[in-house]
């Protein structure tokens, strides 16, 4: 492989997939905005932590001079015959794509555009888009046509934060161009910087599948993530009402998945990430008619106010108490509080009039404070508590550990009930006075570690103009996410 390769977006997939093609000895000329990112690439040095073997592939690819990086994206585009874009869609606070980040970055590349490249798009995206959004402002600003001058397809990335090497082997890299020869040379350009682990259980070789339209590629992605999210909807609704008529859903859960056409994911307190809550949105837009994956959406979203509620009636009411949120992170392991449902928690016991604190293993005090949340210590006086993350410091925590609590909700079902004595407890899913934990090693979590395949998206806001609900609520900054403020000027 001797084609030169712009990747738009150094954030936390995009940075991975730049260092594995620089390891397959592709020269490679990463762009973002930031340019604190670019200082840190530039100096071999990873923007986050929390991905296995990044910290020493970077250095190795930076080492050996086939990984550099820039702020100037037109100029990395037109140093390249391949750009791999991996700027981050949310959507605003209607539940609309927010195409900001992504059209800035487009007309960046446009600015550098040469004929005869290849573009590929590992954004998620609505259906239509590659072909009817960036085709036609990739031409505007380049003045080449898309299909003849130049090839464009679509190949979202299908990876999760924390085992993107992993996954980036153990699943099918999806292509559709938007014509046969673009799906084509995409198909060729990926055979080259990938590798794939075995899969006997797959329809068809583990490796590039072409899907033979852009479309095609596009829909693939939306699929895999709203069905998660009608799933956990699904599991919630089934565990709101067990727990009202007595019944344990885990119990129900692990039985009914014993029938191999069953696969429930389990209920929780929120669904967070960079995915679940969000592509449901962009495959509406595409499809507004589409009732399921609304409805779905809506039950999701309720289930941190409900969580809350359940609290106020063990309590009697929130009103002056000090309540303790255990986890920000939107998942367990992961530094990263994206779409998390802490701060639709957090807000919720405010409103009722209590103190909301918050702790988390990953981070600091000053950390939190920088998300506007009030941290909280493990150890110190607190009211009551909701778990919200399934960290697993959380497990083994008893009341002596809450000095002054009196009631606890646990919104991941991680919490030894055993430890808790005469101490009210809740579990979603469970009835009042369960003391069945229930909780399977490789259990399906109402998370972005839902049952199935590890999440398939990191994207975070790019520019820090996504809304309070859709990024980290701190001060506008932006995530450290699939493109750091990453493919336009800052």
């Amino acid at each position: 492989m001797t084609a030169r390769v712009a990747v738009v977006g150094l954030g936390k997939i995009g940075l991975p997939l730049a260092v594995q093609m620089a390891g397959k000895g592709v020269r490679v000329r990463g762009a973002d905005v930031s340019q604190a990112v670019v200082d840190l690439v530039s100096g071999g040095r990873a923007p986050f932590s929390g991905e296995p073997g990044l910290a020493e592939r970077l250095g190795e690819a930076v080492q050996s001079g086939l990984l550099t990086a820039t702020t100037d994206t037109t100029a990395a585009v037109a140093e390249s015959e391949i750009v791999v874009v991996v700027v981050p869609l949310l959507t605003d606070a209607a539940g609309q794509p927010d195409y900001r980040a992504v059209d800035a970055a487009t007309a960046c590349v446009a600015a550098g555009l040469r004929a005869g490249s290849l573009v590929s798009y590992e954004t998620t995206l609505p259906v239509h888009a590659t072909r009817q959004r960036f085709g036609p402002a990739l031409a505007a600003g380049s003045r080449l046509r898309p299909g003849l001058d130049f090839r464009l397809c679509h190949s979202p990335e299908r990876v999760s934060s924390g085992t993107i090497f992993a996954d980036l082997r153990r699943y099918p890299k999806l292509v559709g161009g938007i014509d046969a020869c673009s799906g084509e040379c995409a198909a060729r350009f990926y055979e080259s910087v990938l590798d794939f682990d075995e899969r006997p259980d797959l329809p068809r070789p583990n490796g590039v599948w072409d899907l033979g339209s852009a479309e095609a590629a596009e829909l693939t992605k939306l699929a895999e993530t709203t069905y998660r999210d009608v799933n956990i909807a699904l599991a919630n609704e089934f565990g709101c009402f067990a727990a009202a008529a007595g019944i344990d859903i885990y119990q129900v859960i692990a039985a009914a998945n014993s029938q191999p056409f069953s696969h429930l994911h389990r209920p929780g307190i929120s669904v967070g990430g960079h995915c679940i809550p969000v592509y449901p949105r962009l495959y509406l837009a595409g499809d507004p008619g589409a009732r399921l994956p609304a409805v779905a959406r809506q039950i999701n979203d309720t289930m941190p106010a409900r969580a809350v509620r359940m609290l106020a009636e063990l309590t009697g009411g929130l009103a002056g108490l000090r309540v303790a949120v255990l986890g920000a992170a939107y998942r367990s392991g992961v530094k990263e509080t994206a779409c998390s449902g802490v701060f639709a928690v957090v807000r919720e016991l405010a409103r009722r009039g209590a103190r909301p604190m918050v702790h988390d293993p990953l981070y600091s005090a000053a950390e939190l404070r920088g998300l506007r949340l009030l941290p909280y210590r493990i150890g110190a006086p607190c009211d009551a508590v909701i778990v919200h993350t399934d960290h697993p410091e959380y497990n083994l925590l008893a009341p002596a550990d809450l000095p002054g609590v009196r009631a606890l909700v646990d919104g991941r079902a991680v919490t030894d009930p055993g430890r808790w004595g005469a101490i009210p407890r809740r579990v979603i899913g469970q009835p009042a006075g369960n003391a069945s934990p229930h909780r399977p090693p490789d259990r399906p979590t109402a998370g972005d570690a839902a049952a199935g395949p590890a999440p398939a998206d990191n994207q975070t806001p790019a520019d820090g103009h996504a809304p309070p609900d859709r990024q980290t609520p701190a001060d506008g900054q932006a995530l450290a996410g699939e493109g750091t403020r990453a493919g336009h000027p800052g």
